[in-house]
């Protein structure tokens, strides 16, 4: 059974990487797209601060929601075969997210101004406050469709289906991008604000087809009383604590980056989002498909199945987590130079950019491992851990924040996000063994020794790369670079015999056996 779930979670995790990989590149040409259009410009920091708030509201609502609450409950009621009670829950919840969220943007539409001055970017002059304070507006129209669009994607999560709900995101992007080249040239920075609220809707629209197929039913109720209603309600507080410790990190970041010289808060946003894009093809990818099988395994008492499938996914995201930092971190440069500098985008963005990607890169293993065991604690039903955890990280943040940003600027602010990150990654492996008795440890120990030896030899090979090839084109530099990294990183795994390459080789291994027979 254990390794049923194993391949189960395999399986999935293709799907969700496929579709994620493909939202990525579609989010670095939004972002390739963006530079050139605005760079690091005073209005870009503007949209970036404006984002916030929106962003603070649909994941503070709806995000806590989805994640930690409504598929696992979702999900007991689908394992009881009680299909009738799900969708009267899915229904409720739905409705129950509507309105929470309108309510929410409706009162944020009223205090925008206030919001922008004290404590979004009081470091913004008067003329670029307003402008943050009409586009904050505009944008709080999408979470309110995102709110629908992301129950929709734990239903479908929960029946293991993943291609549309995969697909959501890219659909954002599009809609982000035509704002950009369509509207953006006759609107300016308010094409982005536009075009982010046709990705909403495109975001919703491409999952309509799953309702369908899985014959989905919907009933205009709230139904506080109802006992799934109150297990989701009970589940969701916490975690929307938690959500909003995760949301004030990010909050407090651009806050301060608005004290810094223009470009500041866009530079940290750039940064980010390239070290997100590994982040969510991997570690985003494997945790939303391994999220329902944890959650059903623990529905079903079988938690020896659960131990044995979480210690293989936290084995498998440190297999490409590691050597994705160490590569990020020596290729920061030419990467965004490769990706960003055109157009409005100098080589000066470059040097502010990359500097900030160099401190947000190591930081790449702590993230991808907190997606994954968080999620192992929500599946447990447990939300409360993660988010005394997760104040524990907002606080080592501050104080490093508070105490670097005077000397080292965009980087401090980075560093302390870093650190704060690991630490957090530390704290949830230690109780989540105790949880579970244990997590493989002595083969997850060796696995991730193995595989940061190999990412060691890796870096080295590519800075030495680099140091040779330091007069070439960029092209040739970040691509080199990144194809000798792939090639010496593979060739020392398999020296060091490491075990998640042997298994990815036995998975191709088999699969070409299969065809030729």
């Amino acid at each position: 059974m254990s390794t049923s779930s194993n391949r189960q979670i395999a399986r999935a995790s293709l799907v969700v990487m496929a579709t994620f990989l493909v939202s990525r590149l579609l989010g670095l040409l939004r972002d390739v797209v963006i530079g050139a259009q605005f760079g690091t410009s005073g209005n870009y920091d503007a949209y970036v601060a404006a984002f916030r708030i929106p962003d603070i509201i649909y994941t503070l609502i709806a995000g806590g929601i989805l994640v930690s609450a409504f598929v696992p409950t979702f999900t007991g009621y689908l394992a009881k075969d009680d299909r009738p009670g799900a969708w009267r829950l899915a229904s409720a919840v739905i409705n129950l997210v509507v309105v929470a969220l309108t309510v929410a943007a409706l009162i944020a539409v009223v205090l925008a101004g206030p919001i922008v001055q004290y404590l979004l970017a009081p470091g913004f002059s008067p003329e670029k406050q307003q402008l943050t304070v009409q586009l904050m507006q505009i944008m709080l129209v999408p979470p309110i469709i995102f709110g629908i669009s992301g129950v929709v994607m734990g239903i479908l999560y929960a029946h293991q289906s993943f291609w549309l709900p995969g697909l959501a995101p890219s659909m954002y992007n599009l809609g982000i991008i035509f704002g950009a080249l369509v509207l953006s040239p006759a609107l300016g920075v308010y094409g982005l604000a536009f075009g982010a609220i046709v990705g909403a809707v495109l975001h919703l629209l491409v999952q309509v087809p799953g309702l369908i197929k899985i014959k989905a039913e919907y009933s205009p109720r709230l139904a506080l009383r109802d006992p799934g209603v109150r297990e989701v309600m009970r589940l969701m507080l916490p975690r929307m604590f938690g959500v909003a410790v995760i949301q004030l990190n990010f909050l407090v970041e651009t806050s301060l980056a608005s004290l810094l010289p223009v470009g500041a808060v866009s530079a940290l946003n750039y940064a980010w989002r390239v070290m997100l894009t590994p982040q969510a093809v991997v570690a985003q990818s494997v945790a939303t498909a391994a999220f329902p099988t944890f959650a059903d395994q623990y529905a079903r008492g079988q938690i020896q199945q659960l131990r044995s499938a979480l210690a293989a996914t936290v084995r498998s995201i440190l297999f490409i987590a590691i050597p994705a930092a160490i590569g990020l971190w020596v290729l920061r440069e030419p990467i965004i130079q490769l990706l960003f500098e055109r157009g409005q985008f100098t080589e000066t963005s470059t040097e502010l950019v990359a500097t900030a990607l160099g401190a947000f890169a190591l930081g790449l293993i702590g993230h991808s491992g907190v997606e994954i065991l968080a999620r192992a604690f929500y599946a447990l039903h447990d939300t409360r851990t993660p988010v005394v955890l997760g104040v524990i990280a907002l606080i080592i943040n501050l104080i490093m924040s508070l105490a670097l940003i005077n000397v080292l600027g965009v980087t401090g602010l980075a560093l302390s996000n870093t650190t704060a990150a690991t630490i957090e990654l530390v704290l949830l492996v230690v109780l989540i063994r105790k949880r579970l008795g244990g997590l493989e440890d002595r083969r997850v120990l060796i696995g991730a020794l193995k595989t940061t030896l190999a990412s060691i030899i890796m870096g080295v090979a590519v800075w030495g790369f680099l140091t040779a090839a330091s007069t070439a084109s960029v092209i040739v530099r970040a691509g080199g670079g990144m194809l000798i990294g792939v090639v010496v990183f593979a060739a020392a795994a398999w020296l060091l015999r490491v075990e998640e390459l042997q298994a990815l080789l036995g998975i191709v291994r088999r699969r070409l056996q299969s065809r030729t027979t």
